[in-house]
Formats: structure tokens, sequence, C-alpha cells
């Protein structure tokens, strides 16, 4: 099966700044995300023209610490098996290292043998690396717009 997509940086932001981006998925992944980001047991909604949509329980929410969401739902126009997010966990682990802080990412379940992982594990990258990183490090993100 594989290794599942993650990855991990670390900024000079505390844990608590760093948990408060993650949660503020509007601010990193997609402008359109409907539903609650910050509460535990809430769901939101994830889409992206007709190629992408997917549902997102909030696991775990422990400020500081770490953030999990569990996929309740999804649909991949791009793929055969379009549901191949159903079931998996997206995952944020924060901790303290020395004055700096870490993230560790990882969409577990999201691994090589599934058709989407190229496609996605890019896409991850580009709003976790780039898009988070530039939310917790200055304060402005980089997620879809509204209308993309």
């Amino acid at each position: 099966m594989g290794a599942p997509r993650s990855s991990l940086f670390i900024v000079d932001q505390s844990p608590e700044q760093v948990f408060g981006a993650v949660t503020n998925v509007r601010g990193w992944w997609s402008e359109e995300i409907e539903g609650r980001t910050d509460q535990l047991g809430a769901e939101f909604e994830f889409h992206y023209k007709q190629l992408h949509r997917s549902t997102q329980k909030v696991t775990e929410l422990v400020p500081g610490k770490r953030v999990a969401w569990h996929v309740t739902s999804s649909y991949l126009g791009f793929v055969e098996e379009n549901s191949e997010w159903n079931g998996t966990d997206v995952i944020f682990e924060i901790t303290s290292n020395g004055d700096k802080t870490e993230l560790r990412f990882t969409h577990r379940g999201l691994v090589p043998a599934l058709e989407c992982y190229g496609d996605c594990s890019g896409a991850w990258g580009y709003h976790v690396n780039d898009s988070l990183f530039c939310l917790i490090t200055t304060g402005v993100g980089k997620p879809n717009r509204k209308g993309e």
C-alpha cells in the first residue's frame, strides 16, 4: 500500500498561532468551505469545480497540539474510483521544538496505490506547504478563491 501523504515544516510562530491557522481552513484551503472548521464534531464541505467534493468531520481539536478530520464522503471526478478519500483521515500534529513550532501534516489513507495519489499529493503540497505556511508566517494564505 505504501506510506500516506505527509509533510513537515518548522516555523517561528507559537503552537497556538499554528493551531489558529490550521483551523482557519478558508484562509488556506478554499474560501468556499461550507460549515464550521473549528468545532469538535462539526462537519464542513470542500469543493473545487466539478473535480472534487468532500465532507470532513472534525474528530480531534486539541488547541496548540492537534487537529484531525475524518472524510465521511467524497467525489473525485478525475479518477475511476471516485470515492477514494472516503474513510481517510487528515491530521495536523503541532509540537514545540525549542523556540520554534513543528507542523506535521498526514493524510492517512491517501497512499501511492490510489489513482488520485499523485494529483492529490501535489494539491496538498501546495495547500499545506505553500498556502498554510504563508498563512502561519505572514497572516495571508493562498486558498482557492470564490468562484474558481
